[in-house]
């Protein structure tokens, strides 16, 4: 049976990531649809139509879309039976709670490194849900005794309680016009590290490719990250490719 799964993703280079990583996640013949903002995303699930007879059992939303924000689209298919799954670059409460309350069945961290994102889309087969590492820990905070979650200015119907958006120190990624007007030079081998890292290849797997070792591919990770002002992969493949660097 093919199951129909839909990654809402305006990055071509992320939106090609996140197919790779639901493809190594599950064994079963998988229809993958891809959609760049919200208005093609609602013409697939067919909400137009007003209907939500699509198929799709599991969704990939992002937050941030050229016409829109993904929470709007959460929101719409609240009657949905898809598994909808937010994959993004922020971390912080403000993006976090708020995606949760619109019925986001999980939350991924796109900076997370390729096995890592497929070991947390695989907990869906074990009915578990699909948390980044640094989410799930984020919310078993609000559980712990003396956190400030108790008293926060939004009160959650998700069952995950109120939250204080001052209670954490949440992590945004860089603006992607920061460095608009730079130019930013790149060696040959940072360039190809680069090319490597925004196709989801581990550290270990670049070294093997580049025939070097893997503290040097760190190096350049390293080195990279500082040109491009960033601090994860995810970060760098998105200023990599509206830059034109790759």
């Amino acid at each position: 049976m093919t199951v129909k799964v839909l990654i809402l993703e305006d990055n071509p280079v992320a939106r090609s990531f996140l197919c790779r990583v639901v493809r190594e996640s599950f064994s079963d013949q998988l229809q993958i649809v891809e959609a760049a903002d919200l208005e093609s995303a609602r013409r697939e699930v067919g909400l137009h139509g007003h209907s939500h007879q699509n198929g799709f059992k599991l969704m990939l939303v992002d937050l941030e879309l050229p016409d829109g924000n993904g929470m709007e689209l959460l929101s719409e298919l609240s009657g949905s039976p898809a598994l909808k799954i937010v994959t993004t670059l922020y971390s912080d409460d403000d993006h976090l709670f708020p995606a949760l309350q619109c019925g986001a069945d999980g939350y991924l961290l796109k900076e997370d490194r390729f096995e890592v994102l497929v070991e947390e889309l695989q907990r869906i087969v074990r009915g578990q849900p699909p948390l980044s590492p640094a989410i799930a820990r984020r919310l078993l905070s609000h559980f712990r005794p003396g956190s400030s979650g108790e008293s926060g200015p939004m009160a959650l119907n998700s069952g995950f309680g109120a939250f204080s958006s001052s209670g954490f120190m949440g992590s945004r990624p860089v603006p992607l016009d920061v460095m608009a007007g730079e130019t930013i030079r790149l060696s040959p081998r940072e360039n190809e590290v680069l090319t490597y890292l925004s196709k989801g290849f581990t550290i270990k797997e670049i070294a093997n490719l580049m025939g070097i070792k893997w503290y040097t591919v760190n190096d350049h990770i390293k080195s990279i990250y500082k040109k491009l002002n960033v601090s994860s992969r995810a970060e760098a493949a998105v200023v990599a490719s509206k830059q034109g660097l790759v």
